[in-house]
């Protein structure tokens, strides 16, 4: 994420500068009540749009000096302390509708990746299975080239629609993606609305089969009904993060109320009272640790957001 402006006006007087809408828009919204990890500071403006026209409309209209920034169901997310300068947007219902067209699934970005899977299954459509092991939604995994189970989005991509900072409308396909591991070239201010994959016919039962093994295998291996932010790190080429994390002694490290999950510690958990700020610093505790015995950097996964509680002090009315 880029650094966020500091010279922004109050909370009050950003939100006479809101272009009209359509949506919802709110004043210093609490967005660690939708993070999993349940931290972090408020947003000076939250904007749901109503549907894709109002979501262009906002973003062409508002003044390019005010940051805009994107989050989905919270899953994969870390709100700093100090909260958000600018505008975060957040899809609603409308933006989670899924049909299908023949052996073509087409799917909004706020739909979770568990429903689309299950959607996918109930039309006796496979290939989608592995998307019910990964919390989140699909415009999280469009941007991540989210996988699990031994498949990733880029092997069901067919198209996807982005909107860019400006309102532009883009379509968008398997080349202009850019796909590698748990990544896209896409940039980071375009705005998933809309993704369709490409599956294949077979038979609805077996396919359900493989999706309860995936969530009996997710339940034995890792810290599901904690409050997480999913996997913390990306797989360095060649190696596994939690093997690594395990090797310099992070297994079970705490920091405040943070801990690294005993069951997977490639998991951070927030064990009640813990702040964004004793995450992070687990985080790039385990992140110093693994570079100072294997000397390898393991990049983060889980998307930080926002800044430092010291750094906005002053700033908010």
């Amino acid at each position: 994420m880029s650094a966020m402006k500091s010279t922004l006006p109050t909370t009050e007087n950003l939100m006479d500068r809101m272009p009209p809408v359509r949506g919802r828009l709110r004043q210093n919204a609490e967005l660690g009540k939708v993070t999993w990890f349940q931290v972090g500071g408020p947003a000076d403006i939250l904007f749901k749009p109503e549907d894709e026209g109002d979501l262009a409309d906002f973003l062409k209209n508002l003044p390019a000096d005010i940051p805009v920034y994107m989050i989905g169901v919270g899953s994969n997310l870390l709100v700093r302390d100090g909260g958000v300068r600018g505008v975060v947007i957040r899809l609603g219902r409308h933006f989670a509708k899924m049909n299908t067209d023949d052996d073509k699934l087409i799917v909004g970005a706020g739909a979770l990746d568990a429903h689309v899977a299950r959607f996918a299954a109930d039309a006796g459509l496979e290939g989608a299975e592995f998307l019910s092991g990964i919390p989140g939604g699909i415009g999280g995994a469009l941007r991540m080239n989210a996988g699990a189970y031994g498949a990733d989005v880029s092997d069901i991509f067919l198209s996807a629609i982005a909107y860019d900072r400006a309102g532009n409308r883009h379509e968008l396909s398997l080349k202009d993606m850019g796909f590698s591991y748990r990544h896209t070239d896409i940039p980071k201010d375009w705005i998933f609305t809309q993704a369709t994959f490409r599956l294949s016919f077979g038979d609805r039962q077996e396919i359900l089969d493989r999706m309860a093994d995936i969530s009996r295998n997710r339940e034995e291996s890792q810290p599901v009904r904690s409050r997480t932010g999913g996997s913390t790190f990306a797989n360095p080429s060649g190696k596994k993060a939690w093997e690594l994390i395990d090797d310099v002694g992070g297994r079970g490290l705490t920091i405040g109320d943070a801990m690294v999950s005993d069951k997977h510690c490639n998991f951070l958990i927030n064990k009640g009272t813990a702040r964004a700020a004793d995450l992070e610093t687990l985080g790039e505790e385990l992140r110093r640790r693994v570079f100072a015995k294997h000397d390898t950097l393991l990049r983060w996964e889980i998307v930080r957001l926002g800044e430092p509680a010291e750094k906005t002090q002053g700033n908010r009315p």
